[in-house]
């Protein structure tokens, strides 16, 4: 056997709903990580003491407790799983698997047993369901009777609002009321959040984005409390993720951000950031509530009595001691700007983006936070306003879609390279309508893959760094951004520039510069253009020749129409049509040869009758009529048009006299170019008359003056 066992699609019971995960049993430690929110939970092998096996709604799940009295519940393993999970405990656990058989019988009368944070509810010694005292909110008593209310999961369908227990006199013991006795018990483990005792320190007038406002956060040992003017959280430290330490882009100031699951509620809305904004010239005093002995046994080192600081820093070193948890910042990523942070939007609000050693986060409104396990592929995409900006867009595995918006395209390689480096799946969708449907077969390309867009924005940015290119960036903003067409007109423009900045003067680099531009744009203009082709004269339909001949279906279908209609009274044109084919189909070769004959023979008796047409004249003379009707009707028009134009001009030389001297004098710059254009429009009248008289002339005709 190995040295570990992995499990994977294991689930874990939170507040009425499964999240799954991945279960990992190795020599040293029992390891759970969850697929949604990525919280790990670690059982050093030495804590273990009992281990059970049994049959619940998901297969077959374990129960794990530990000797500091905590329960752990893991569900979705097969039969076959339980002989290796035995064998691996006793090897290297010194537990012994047991099977524990669940009661199904449905009774609602047995009895409530306080094992660690789980209350029991048995039926004649077997466990008919167990309530995690974490999950309880709230615990009221009457009468002979406990009523525990829970807290409420929003991802959960159905959700459990209360229970209650009738809980009977007892004769045996006078002088402790048996309802107060089953409260305690519940209280001394529920998630209830009492207000005993002094804070340890409290931080003034801080300034809170999410939710909004100005707040006095108030630490206990227990739980935080956020005290503003309208609103008071109570958030307790077990349902912090993640804490967070990210510096504004201004240099000036610092978010810290606090990840919750369960998240606070206020109304419908949900708030599963706490964004908190700190100035850094901001400092701080800090006195704990504490004796100096408290706060070394308690911290071990991690604060003292007596601190002082920025007032950020103070915060969050509370925090980390408080929560036991680690502080994320951001990692080696460097923006365009030196900024460890991109301005970018989402749904329509402007925030910041930051790459982290591990996932991405976006502050503001609303937060967001990306592990990198989570997201299936990202994608570069082309700006919707302006060609001047870039989308970066995350998919999850899950399905969902995060687009940031309006990120500047200085941004685009430094970016590409964090990914990249970070070996996330890149997804490139391309950028021309006419590839979409190629595109999207592929979604899931590779991240070797040759990407016109990245080299083309890598190589702007270099340029960009180096300061080469602050006037052609401007000029081409409103230029199409298609990346196959615009990389060879920007790498000549790159190259010009670089050879002319020695040999030339000023003037004369701008001058080339200039020329090579208005090159360039002509020859783009001509790239765009579609060449128009010639339209196709219309077949001249002879209508004294004979009738083309029926093909074989046609024959039979003329001769079966009235069968058909017989046999089917009342069946419309189409139907008739639709009833012919199918039966048609169904013909034997031997009946379709009888009407392939009869087609066979209407053919030669049509090429007969069409040989005798053409040999009497009949076919040419028709086409050669109508030809010279066309010639004769494109000559008199012209004709009309011409007389027309003389008119024009004689009402012109009439009027000449009555034009004002300003109008003379602008008149007389163009009157040469006005001449040129009439001459050679007459020219060109006088060379298609010759042309059409030419064509219009039948053959007969040259022969004989041959």
């Amino acid at each position: 056997m190995g040295d570990t066992l992995e499990f994977n699609e294991i689930y874990q019971e939170v507040k009425g709903s499964w999240n799954d995960g991945r279960l990992r049993f190795s020599k040293q430690n029992v390891v759970y990580k969850s697929s949604k929110t990525g919280k790990v939970d670690s059982i050093p092998a030495g804590e273990l003491n009992m281990a059970q096996w049994r049959r619940v709604c998901l297969g077959h799940g374990i129960k794990l407790a530990t000797g500091t009295g905590h329960v752990y519940k893991y569900d979705g393993f097969r039969d076959t799983d339980f002989e290796k999970i035995s064998e691996f405990f006793k090897a290297n656990y010194k537990v012994e698997l047991t099977e524990k058989d669940m009661c199904v019988k449905g009774w609602n009368w047995g009895t409530a047993k306080f094992s660690g944070p789980l209350l029991s509810f048995d039926v004649n010694d077997n466990t008919a369901f167990e309530i995690p005292l974490s999950n309880v909110s709230q615990c009221a008593t009457g009468k002979n009777e406990v009523t525990l209310e829970f807290h409420q999961n929003d991802d959960t369908e159905v959700s459990l609002m209360e229970v209650r227990f009738y809980v009977p006199p007892s004769q045996a013991d006078e002088r402790q009321d048996p309802v107060e006795a089953f409260a305690q018990n519940v209280l001394s483990k529920a998630d209830v959040i009492q207000a005993t005792g002094d804070a340890v320190c409290i931080f003034k007038e801080l300034q809170c984005l999410t939710p909004r406002g100005r707040y006095d956060i108030r630490i206990y040992p227990t739980f935080l409390h956020l005290h503003g003017k309208t609103f008071d959280y109570k958030i307790p430290y077990t349902t912090v993720l993640r804490l967070f330490l990210l510096p504004h882009k201004d240099q000036r100031q610092m978010f810290f951000v606090i990840s919750l699951d369960p998240p606070i509620k206020q109304g419908q809305t949900r708030y599963h950031f706490l964004i908190l904004l700190f100035s850094k010239e901001e400092d701080i005093n800090l006195t704990l509530n504490m004796s100096e002995e408290d706060v070394e046994r308690r911290f071990e080192g991690k604060l003292s009595k007596n601190m002082s600081g920025s007032l950020y820093e103070m915060v969050s070193r509370v925090m980390k001691a408080l929560v036991n948890r680690k502080i994320t910042v951001p990692g080696n990523f460097q923006g365009h700007s030196g900024a460890q942070c991109i301005t970018c939007s989402y749904k329509a609000s402007s925030g910041l983006l930051y790459p982290l050693e591990r996932g991405f986060i976006y502050v503001h409104k609303p937060p967001v936070h990306l592990r990198f396990e989570e997201i299936s592929c990202v994608n570069f995409a082309r700006g919707t306003t302006t060609t001047r900006s870039f989308d970066f867009e995350i998919e999850t595995k899950q399905g969902n879609q995060y687009t940031f918006s309006s990120i500047e395209r200085e941004e685009y390689g430094k970016l590409f390279d964090f990914v990249n480096a970070k070996k996330l799946n890149i997804k490139n969708r391309g950028f021309k309508e006419g590839m979409k449907g190629k595109i999207d077969e592929y979604s899931d390309s590779d991240e070797d893959q040759h990407d016109a867009y990245l080299e083309r924005m890598k190589a702007e940015g270099k340029i960009r760094e180096e300061g080469n290119d602050s006037d052609e960036s401007d000029s081409g903003s409103d230029e199409s951004f298609n990346p196959g067409e615009e990389d060879d007109d920007i790498a000549e423009e790159y190259d010009s520039n670089a050879s002319a900045s020695d040999s030339s003067d000023e003037g004369d680099k701008s001058e080339d510069e200039s020329a090579k531009k208005k090159k360039a744009k002509k020859a783009k203009v001509v790239k765009e253009k579609k060449e128009k082709k010639p339209r196709k004269e219309k077949k001249q339909k002879d209508t004294g020749g004979p009738k083309r001949p029926m093909s074989a279906y046609m024959l039979w279908l003329n001769s079966s129409r009235e069968r058909i209609k017989s046999e089917n009274p009342g069946i419309s044109i189409t139907e008739i049509s639709k009833k012919a084919g199918e039966m048609w189909r169904q013909l034997g070769k031997d009946e379709k040869e009888e009407w392939d004959t009869k087609a066979g023979e209407a053919k030669r008796q049509y090429d007969k009758a069409k040989k005798e047409y053409k040999e009497s004249g009949g076919g040419s003379s028709s086409v050669s009529k109508k030809e010279s009707k066309k010639s004769g009707g494109k000559k008199e028009e012209k004709k009309r048009k011409s007389a027309g134009g003389d008119k024009d001009r004689e009402r012109g030389g009439g009027n000449e006299s009555f034009k004002s001297k300003e109008f003379i004098e602008t008149s007389e710059e163009s009157s040469s170019d006005s001449d040129r254009k009439s001459k050679s429009k007459r020219k060109k009248q006088e060379s298609d008359e010759e042309e059409e008289e030419a064509v219009s002339t039948p053959a007969s005709s040259e022969e004989e003056s041959d």
